[in-house]
This record gives C-alpha cells, structure tokens and sequence, in this order.
C-alpha cells in the first residue's frame, strides 16, 4: 500500500510539472519581443539624413525612430549592415527580424514582406545643376544620363523615362558628385535626402527642378505574420502620442512633421 501511494505521487508531481511547462510555453508562444531580447535591424548607412556614420558612430533620423520605439515599448535594437536590395530576401529568410532604411511603401513590397504604419512621408524630386535650364519636369528627362541608387524607387521611376541612360549606384553621396562633376545630367532621389544636403551645405552648384514626381511612405517591413510588426507599430504611436517623434523629426529636418495616416496609399 505505502508503494502504490508513492508511486501515485510521484505520477502526480510529473503530471504538475508537465502542466507547469506547457503553461509557460503557452504563454510565450507567439509572443513579441520584451525588455530583454533583442530586435536585429537591418540598415545601410549611407543615406543622410536618414542613416550615416559620422565620427565613428551610427546616426540618423531612422537611427532614432528605431531606438525611440525600441525604448517605448522595451526591447533592445541591434543594427545589422546589409545592403538595400538584399534587406527583404534577409527577412524572409529569417537572418534579421526588421528593417530601416528609408524604404517606401509599395504594392510589390507588400507582396513578400508586411510593414509598419508610415513614420515619413517622403517624395521623389529630380536633382540638376544650378546652371541647367533644359531638365524642369519629368518630360524634360527624356534621352538624359539619369543617375539612381541600386533597388530604390527612384530606380523604378527612371525606367519609365524614353531613351534614358540609367547609372546605378550604392551611394547616394556618389550619385550626387557624378552630377556635380557633369557625369550625369540628373538625380532621381527622395526629397528629403536632398533638402537636408542643401540645409547643412554639403552639397553646393545643384538645385531641385520643378515638382515633385511622387508622394510616397517610408515604413519598417518585417517578414509576414511576424509577431513583432505589433509590437512595433505601438511603439511607434506611442512616440507620435507623447511628442518624441516631433522632437527627433526636427532635429533631422528643422520643421513640424505632417500628419501620418494609418496606412499608407499605395
């Protein structure tokens, strides 16, 4: 008798502890992030003012936007080089969790990967030289040497400009000497990218000419159905309701952010 309600016991406690464990995996299953694991972001810093090393260090309006959320909602951020065109074949392959690096909100994107809600509302513009009369619209870039960065949306509109020579780079601070030097007549690049080398002087003898060709939104993509895309996109409200996203946008940019809608129009 005394074996048999030793035995039962024992069966007992390891059904408890069992029932114990599947309690903990229950609650962690699908889970998002907490205040000690780590978000791998993916990021390309060479694309002031929204990601650049300076001094030796990380900075940038994205730089923020990320370490702001991040700090919102409690998770760490590790930034992972990768380059643009390779950062959406990364997340669906699982190598990084999410990326930031100025990407636009797009029908095609959205085919492979899910995105935040908007945090910029951004534009592409057509960069000349100051002496250049001939290039006013996009009609104007017709038969043009037309230089764009590998993988961007600039990239896309340039292909629909007849006769046009594209020059692909990585770099949007080569672009710009390749237009500067008479290499190409024209950039294609978003707008605030160029408003801001024209604030801080870095770039001098080119202009933007007519309007702008798209309005577009920069979001954070992460792959499908991935846990995390929740968990960012409250960090990222909470930043716009408490007034850091405010206060990081003018630091970069020296003006009022606009209003961002919910989803983006694409």
């Amino acid at each position: 008798m005394a074996r048999f309600v030793g035995v039962r016991w024992w069966n007992q406690f390891i059904l408890a502890f069992i029932c114990f464990l599947l309690i903990i995996a229950c609650s962690n299953h699908g889970s998002n992030l907490t205040a000690k694991q780590t978000l791998k972001v993916a990021i390309q810093p060479t694309f002031a003012p929204f990601q650049f090393m300076k001094n030796g260090q990380l900075q940038g309006f994205d730089i923020d936007i990320v370490k702001g959320i991040g700090k919102s909602v409690g998770f760490q951020v590790e930034f992972e080089n990768l380059r643009f065109e390779g950062m959406l074949g990364a997340l669906q392959a699982g190598t990084v969790d999410a990326a930031v690096a100025a990407m636009s909100i797009t029908k095609e994107r959205l085919n492979t990967v899910s995105f935040s809600n908007p945090y910029f509302r951004s534009g592409l513009a057509i960069t000349v030289r100051d002496n250049n009369q001939n290039i006013t619209n996009f009609d104007s870039l017709r038969n043009k040497r037309i230089a764009v960065l590998l993988g961007t949306t600039g990239a896309n509109e340039a292909k629909k400009v007849p006769g046009a020579t594209i020059i692909t780079l990585e770099s949007t601070d080569q672009a710009f000497l390749d237009l500067i030097n008479g290499n190409v007549d024209a950039v294609i690049n978003d707008v605030p990218v160029i408003l801001y080398a024209l604030k801080t002087g870095s770039l001098r003898g080119i202009k933007i000419a007519g309007e702008l060709l798209t309005q577009e939104y920069y979001g954070i993509p992460v792959r499908k159905n991935s846990p995390n895309l929740n968990l960012i996109n409250k960090g990222l409200d909470t930043i716009i309701k408490d007034g850091t996203y405010a206060q990081i946008y003018k630091k970069w940019f020296n003006t009022k952010p606009p209003q961002l809608p919910k989803t983006a129009p694409v």
